[in-house]
């Protein structure tokens, strides 16, 4: 399916911090090892002992539900030991820098630590301080969010297959998001055409330069698309003065089940969440049989427990 025997390919990756120079023989073997972490997850016993015995922090300094249940729940099935450390209340609050952190956690014995951070290279930050612990990065600022990324690249091959020269049409604002990053390098690594959609206001300067198309027009960038990616609207952007309101948003960009059905019927659609539901996306088509937007979360599980067995090791 993918053209390439991922048995032959040697995982050599330590930190999961972006996908950002992954060769596409190491995401198909990523992929493959989340198929199998999701069979496991079928099984009436999900839980294996890959990582029992090790110790995995999961370090939030922003909000987060679904990427933080989901990384909780991979490092369980994993049956690691696990501890959620929330900025609000800890040393952090209190003046602590990232460094100190990362010594303490080093002190603590952590084998694994998941970071989301409002700065930009927090995570690869953390990773140069810690000698031998794993960091996942679960979002920096604006810049990454590989496992997203990764999961969502999963589900578009599940249902896809090999995923060189499909389309991909990513809606929204993609100025400042880190999942639009991440998906337009992860879908090009593997061969996608991808095409931006959205307010001249909310795309980066000089997009050509990202290797894309853009397209203002919502219905020429999605048209004979494999892939139709909504990005969430954050609201505070139109409080910038970056669009006049979320009803022009939604009816310039906003994706219904009449767009699908005139630009490809058989279009998967995609969102990272949380959804706007009447701004990037009618309740319709969110629910409706286009949308694998659940089937996204189900599939980060998987892959999380593939990226946590291949750099943290273990039997499964």
């Amino acid at each position: 399916m993918t053209g390439t025997d991922v048995r032959c390919v040697r995982w050599t990756r330590r930190h999961v911090l972006d996908v950002e120079g992954w060769s596409r023989d190491e995401i198909y073997m990523l992929l493959e090892q989340a198929r199998h972490m999701e069979d496991l997850l079928s099984r009436p016993i999900k839980k294996v002992p890959a990582l029992r015995g090790k110790l995995a922090v999961n370090l939030f300094f922003e909000n987060s539900t679904r990427t933080r249940v989901s990384f909780e729940l991979a490092e369980k099935m994993l049956s690691a030991d696990v501890v959620n450390w929330s900025s609000s209340g800890s040393s952090t609050a209190k003046g602590e820098t990232l460094r100190d952190t990362a010594w303490t956690l080093e002190a603590m014995g952590a084998d694994v630590v998941v970071i989301r951070h409002g700065a930009v290279g927090a995570a690869s930050y953390l990773a140069s301080k810690l000698k031998r612990a794993v960091v996942m990065n679960a979002g920096d600022g604006a810049h990454a969010h590989p496992t997203q990324c990764l999961l969502d690249l999963y589900t578009a091959w599940k249902h896809l297959g090999d995923l060189e020269g499909k389309r991909v049409a990513i809606v929204g604002d993609v100025e400042h998001s880190r999942v639009a990053r991440s998906d337009i390098i992860g879908f090009r690594t593997l061969g996608c055409q991808v095409t931006l959609s959205g307010p001249s206001t909310l795309m980066p300067f000089q997009v050509d330069h990202l290797g894309v198309q853009y397209e203002r027009d919502v219905r020429r960038a999605t048209e004979g698309a494999d892939v139709i990616y909504l990005l969430r609207i954050q609201r505070e952007r139109q409080q910038d003065g970056l669009f006049p309101s979320v009803d022009e948003y939604h009816r310039f960009w906003g994706a219904t089940e009449e767009l699908v059905r005139e630009v490809n019927p058989k279009a998967l659609v995609m969102h990272p969440g949380p959804i706007n539901r009447g701004v990037e996306i009618e309740s319709a088509l969110a629910d409706g049989e286009n949308s694998v937007i659940l089937e996204q979360v189900r599939s980060g599980v998987a892959v999380r427990m593939a990226l946590l067995y291949l750099c943290a090791g273990g039997v499964a």
